[in-house]
């Protein structure tokens, strides 16, 4: 656990007691702050309760008492509408933060000269992997390595300061915007395409908020080839600060000026290659020198991986891993379960678990990184279903649509790909393996493109149930 000796001696207020909350309560406590925990649920208080932890009526408080209220970040700080304990912390001029600005906060109190590195991570898509693979390479290399954020352990229930050489930290937007104090030592913005969008109001909104991250960053980099992206990633380069960007090409020796305005150093992405090239060289000579190669890397297949690699790669060198060792641990890289989760074989069929894309552009980079996909989505569905993964169509051989979204998918699919009704995970994977049974080259691919909550608690019980399916499977095998 990390202590927050912030507020010590005062009283803060922490709303809602899942994993973050009552982390954060925990560690408030260890520091000397006085904590009056609650949660909207009867179940988050009893939780909270069985813990031992104070739980006070937060709209019954006098807050002019309180120093601090910390929400978890699930909370509506701005839009739809404030949380109503936001409203009384404004109200009383109490400052709203999240308990990744507690991390901050500490951190920065720690001597400039013991302070581990950290490393955030955000982005749309990708940010899981890229966080699992940093944190991969750095214990690869011998460094200790705490990972945490929005994966894993909440941020202040991670290992404390003097254990850690490195914290990895992956950064949703709803915590960065509790954290006005980010300051990371390597800031990773992945790419921005619209999510979130009635939790910051509009597209400019989400990405002001995404933007926060790399702008306070010592080093960022930053993908290219969003709009968005691309436009954070040069106002960061003309206030001088040290960005490298990165942008994915057919064509490594094909002039990157267009895309980057000429002025970012970049990793380019190519051919299963992780390519650098200063600007000058890009430009003039059309010069490149290799990183590393990912061919035959299938936890890192695709070119949207590739991206996660490069972030990754430029990640570590910047805070002192050698190159080389760099390229070889990516080898040795074992994936994220339910992202691109290779589960197993029965014949020549492979099933990939992809339960983490949970809208379209996600499932388009598992569409884009395999042929002959028996494709099983479905489940509550995201504006703008999967009309934009139209040019993924002629990849797939079948779907099995499941949940809420089978009616729109399927009138999206008529008449372009060969469709079954499934209606649940078990009936979906059974009709995939019969189909596919014994089949040469063929792809069981579950990426629903759709959130899981009409009939799973979260993406992963999704992906477990999957897991569990396929493993049940006559003459299924491991990879």
């Amino acid at each position: 656990m990390i202590v927050a000796d912030t507020y010590a001696g005062t009283q803060v207020a922490v709303f809602g007691m899942a994993r973050s909350g009552l982390a954060t309560a925990r560690a408030l406590i260890a520091g000397g702050a006085t904590v009056l925990c609650w949660d909207d649920g009867e179940r988050g208080r009893a939780t909270a309760a069985a813990v031992g932890l104070p739980l006070v009526d937060l709209g019954t408080l006098d807050w002019s008492r309180l120093a601090a209220l910390v929400l978890t970040p699930g909370v509506p700080l701005t839009h739809p509408t404030p949380h109503w304990t936001v409203l009384k912390a404004h109200g009383a001029g109490v400052p709203v933060i999240g308990d990744t600005e507690l991390y901050f906060q500490a951190w920065t109190n720690l001597p400039p000269a013991t302070r581990p590195k950290v490393i955030g991570i955000t982005g749309t898509n990708g940010k899981s992997t890229t966080t699992a693979l940093i944190a991969h390479l750095l214990r690869a290399s011998g460094r200790r390595t705490a990972m945490g954020g929005n994966i894993g352990e909440a941020v202040m229930g991670l290992a404390p300061f003097s254990e850690t050489d490195a914290y990895v930290l992956e950064l949703s937007s709803y915590q960065i915007d509790l954290t006005p104090t980010l300051q990371p030592d390597v800031g990773i913005l992945l790419n921005l395409t619209p999510d979130h969008l009635d939790r910051h109001g509009d597209m400019a909104g989400y990405a002001a908020v995404k933007e926060r991250l790399v702008k306070g960053a010592a080093l960022a980099a930053v993908g290219v080839d969003d709009p968005w992206c691309r436009d954070i990633a040069l106002r960061r380069l003309h206030s001088g600060r040290t960005t490298i960007g990165m942008h994915v090409t057919a064509d490594a020796t094909r002039d990157v000026g267009q895309v980057t305005a000429g002025d970012l150093e970049l990793i380019i992405i190519a051919g299963g290659q992780l390519l650098y090239a200063e600007p000058e060289l890009a430009l003039r000579d059309r010069d490149t020198s290799e990183l590393a190669g990912l061919a035959g890397i299938a936890t890192l297949k695709g070119s949207h991986n590739a991206q996660n690699a490069a972030a990754a790669f430029a990640a570590c060198q910047a805070i002192g891993i050698d190159a080389a060792d760099i390229a070889k641990h990516l080898r040795s890289y074992p994936g994220l379960a339910h992202r691109m989760e290779l589960v197993g074989h029965q014949g020549g069929t492979l099933f990939v678990n992809d339960s983490k894309a949970t809208n379209a552009d996600a499932a388009a980079k598992a569409l884009s990184s395999y042929v002959n996909i028996h494709w099983i989505a479905g489940g509550r569905p995201k504006e703008g279903g999967i009309e934009p993964l139209a040019p993924f169509f002629d990849r797939i051989a079948k779907a099995y649509l499941i949940g809420e979204a089978t009616e729109t998918f399927a009138a999206t699919l008529a008449g372009r790909v060969p469709f079954e009704r499934c209606s649940t995970m078990e009936s979906a994977v059974m009709a995939a393996a019969a189909d596919t049974h014994f089949g040469t080259d063929a792809v069981v691919l579950l990426s629903p493109a759709c959130a899981s909550f009409d009939q799973f608690a979260d993406f992963e019980k999704r992906g477990d149930a999957f897991r569990a399916l396929v493993q049940a499977l006559p003459d299924w095998r491991a990879n």
